[in-house]
This record gives structure tokens, C-alpha cells and sequence, in this order.
């Protein structure tokens, strides 16, 4: 299980070191040259000791701050690794954690979804998969795998804060969308009315608090001040 020291800052920021890997793997079929990662052409079998050692040598570009040669390296274990080699989620995401550094957002996005296809739950490829989707002002993605990650880090104060003020950005989203398009329904309602020299200021609605309903009433002068003893719907009373 995670451990309960782990925070969203390293999920953002740490690289992995692959354990494990065969010594001798059985040899399979490359992927044609107009077929593989990046268009590259690739040896006639795949290695996984050399994508092993691929990823290591990008973990000392990325800490070299030396990010084009990190994906570069990256790639190059994408490439040796196995089609169905576990170690490729943590490919995947290292070279997302460079892409990250970029501001390379669509392509952090991608490589992350890659290593979430291998690994649902890993929870770095989440983590940079969140941010990258809320630099991209998609904040529902964003808000989706930040909650996942308060999920699997239920200890995490950072990860449930993380969730929460992601939940309010969406909430300020969407309510700034909503006035967007009220704004564009009242200017096309003012165009139609226009035609009969009116506009939706000669109209009220006013909601019925036991119904939930609204009414609405018609104002001939919008702005205008109420005559004494109105009914607020411009029909003034006489009075004395």
C-alpha cells in the first residue's frame, strides 16, 4: 500500500527505478519502422534490461535538469520494453514528468493516460495527469483524477485539499459559463425583441418561493422610477 508520506508533490515530481527486471528476456518481434513509438526504426528484438537501463540514464538527464535528452532516453525504454511490460507505466510517466517541465500539457496528458492503461492506479501518472489537464483549463478531468488520488491516498491532507479546491475551481467554472451563456441568450432575445422596440428589460421575472415557479411581468419602462403606490409592474395608483 502507499505509504502515508506520500504527498501530491511527489507524485508530480518523483521518478521511479524499475525492480525486477528479467535478465534474459525472450526475444519478440519489433514493431515495423512506420509503426512504432515515434516513427523510429528499432532492433529486431526487444530488451528488457536495455529499456531498464534506457529509463536510468533518463533519471540522470531529469536530474540534470536536461529534459529533451530525459524523453529522449525515456522513449528509448518505451521502445525496448516489451508490448506488455509492466516497467512501461513507469516509462510512460517519466517522460510525462519531463513533458510536465515543458509545459508540454497535451503530451503529458497522453503519456500519462498510457501509463494509467497499464497501471489504473498508479498514482504519480494521476497526479501529473491532473495537473497537466488543469494547466489545459480542463478542470472536470482534472477535478476526476484528483479525487481518485484522495481515494488511494486517504491519509494524504494534501491530496484531499488538492480535491477540494479543485472542486471549487469547477464550481467558479461552471457558474462563469453560465452567465457566458445567459449573456449570449440575452442578446439574441434583445435582437428578436428589438424588431418591436423592446427588450428583455421590459421583462421581470420573479420567482414564486412556494412553487418554485416563476412569473413573469412586463415593465414598459425599465429603470424608470415607481409612482407612488405601484404595484412594481408600472401600474402606479392615484393617491390624495
Amino acid at each position: 500500500p502507499p505509504s502515508p508520506d506520500f504527498t501530491m508533490a511527489t507524485a508530480f515530481e518523483t521518478l521511479e527505478v524499475a525492480e525486477g527486471a528479467p535478465t534474459e528476456p525472450e526475444p519478440e518481434a519489433a514493431p515495423a519502422a512506420d509503426a512504432g513509438e515515434d516513427d523510429l526504426e528499432w532492433p529486431h528484438h526487444y530488451d528488457l534490461d536495455r529499456a531498464n537501463e534506457a529509463k536510468l540514464k533518463g533519471n540522470t538527464h531529469f536530474g540534470a535538469s536536461e529534459w529533451q535528452d530525459a524523453i529522449d532516453a525515456y522513449t528509448d525504454a518505451i521502445m525496448w520494453a516489451p508490448p506488455d511490460a509492466q516497467e512501461k507505466a513507469v516509462y510512460h510517466s517519466n517522460r510525462a514528468a519531463c513533458f510536465l517541465k515543458l509545459e508540454q500539457h497535451e503530451a503529458v496528458v497522453d503519456d500519462c493516460t498510457n501509463a494509467l492503461a497499464i497501471n489504473a492506479d498508479y498514482v504519480k501518472a494521476l497526479g501529473r495527469r491532473a495537473q497537466a489537464y488543469e494547466a489545459l483549463d480542463k478542470v472536470s478531468e482534472a477535478l476526476t483524477d484528483a479525487r481518485r488520488i484522495a481515494e488511494l491516498e486517504p491519509e494524504s491532507a494534501q491530496a484531499a485539499a488538492n480535491a477540494k479546491r479543485l472542486e471549487a475551481k469547477e464550481a467558479e467554472k461552471l457558474e462563469r459559463e453560465k452567465e457566458e451563456m445567459m449573456g449570449k441568450l440575452k442578446d439574441l432575445g434583445n435582437m428578436f425583441l428589438g424588431n418591436f422596440g423592446l427588450s428583455l428589460d421590459n421583462f421581470k421575472a420573479t420567482r414564486d418561493e412556494q412553487s418554485g415557479s416563476y412569473n413573469i411581468s412586463y415593465d414598459p419602462s425599465p429603470g424608470a422610477p415607481q409612482a407612488a403606490g405601484g404595484d412594481g409592474n408600472g401600474n402606479g395608483t392615484a393617491s390624495g
